[in-house]
């Protein structure tokens, strides 16, 4: 098994190599093998959109995916979800000395195949690799460019009492996974992360609802934290409903015997969606009909109490106010 050394990092024949033989032969397109310090895209019509993010999961590989999967993922569903469709792609990678070749391969190969998916061309990259014991096998940076050239979300100034608030699949997969595969807790294969991207399924919602207020991929910090960010910045108040809040079984059993709230737990797959009352079930029914989205449900609404608070209806009827997540509940989940 080769593995990967500190000459692969020095611009010498090892990187050439490794560039030829793993980068552009799963990657290349007439962007990236411009083979140029900077690759030239060509005018785009529309508005640009631009995201950018890094990406440190640990373990690098997990049931439901990998790093490379997870960076395309969470590129596309970011710019997805403020109306742009995902055009270009940049990658970094940061790689440790030591790091199987043939791991490396898997990625990049997991990469390709869900760029190809996504419909989003990764035009131009960058290698470094660090001595071992200085990294974690390998990080991987990625900026993305969209264009919004159809309906967006409003805005979150256009939120207002009695719109719905949809969750498009069930919550605190990716969380789950993540923690069961770092610390060998069960060999249960249900526990799965839902990474995934999301830019069709959000296209479609888009193209058929003119009253989508606000879209957000609850990632880290899960759905409560995302659903308070977006009260901080509306100045509304928003009630969720416990018993109708979409957990699998196997979620709700292992965070239950962790102490964990599966509320908090990171998503890679879902979208939360303001939306008018009026078109809510219209929403909710295009999502049920379509891959990403069978399990969506109307998990609460936006209501009127001046105090820019997040409540959660317990089951047994009572109100609880729910407060942003302190400390680190899953290290390196994405």
């Amino acid at each position: 098994m080769d593995f990967i050394q500190l000459s692969h990092g020095s611009g010498g024949e090892e990187t050439n190599k490794l560039i030829e033989e793993l980068f552009f032969k799963y990657l290349g397109n007439e962007f990236l093998l411009q083979k140029n310090d900077a690759t030239t895209l060509g005018k785009i019509s529309g508005e640009i959109a631009m995201t950018t993010d890094s990406f440190v999961v640990d373990p690098i590989f997990f049931n439901g995916g990998n790093i490379g999967k997870l960076s395309i993922c969470g590129t596309v569903n970011d710019l997805s979800v403020v109306g742009a469709i995902p055009l270009y792609l940049s990658l970094s990678l940061i790689i440790e000395e030591g790091l199987a070749i043939n791991e490396l391969e898997e990625i990049i190969k997991t990469i390709s195949h869900e760029a190809m998916k996504a419909n989003i061309k990764i035009v131009c990259g960058d290698t470094k690799v660090v001595e071992k014991g200085n990294g974690d096998k390998l990080f991987i940076n990625t900026t993305g460019i969209g264009v919004i050239s159809r309906n967006r979300p409003l805005g979150l100034r256009s939120i207002k009492v009695g719109d719905k608030i949809i969750i498009s699949g069930t919550i605190g997969e990716h969380g789950a996974a993540i923690m069961n595969e770092r610390n060998n807790l069960c060999e249960s294969s249900l526990l799965k992360s839902d990474c995934q991207s999301l830019n069709g399924i959000i296209e479609s919602i888009l193209n058929s609802s003119s009253e989508i207020k606000v879209m957000r991929d609850p990632t880290r910090g899960g759905v409560i934290t995302t659903l308070l960010e977006i009260i901080d910045a509306s100045n509304k108040e928003m009630l969720i409903y416990e018993d109708k809040l979409p957990i699998s079984a196997e979620v709700s059993e292992f965070s239950g015997l962790l102490g964990l709230n599966p509320l908090y737990m990171a998503n890679e797959g879902k979208v939360i969606i303001i939306v008018s009352n009026q078109h809510a079930i219209d929403v909710l029914n295009l999502l049920r009909n379509s891959q990403e989205g069978q399990e969506a449900t109307i998990i609460g609404e936006v209501i009127a109490d001046g105090k820019k608070n997040l409540y959660l209806e317990t089951i047994i009827g009572a109100k609880i106010k729910c407060f942003p997540m302190k400390g680190e509940q899953l290290p390196r989940i994405c």
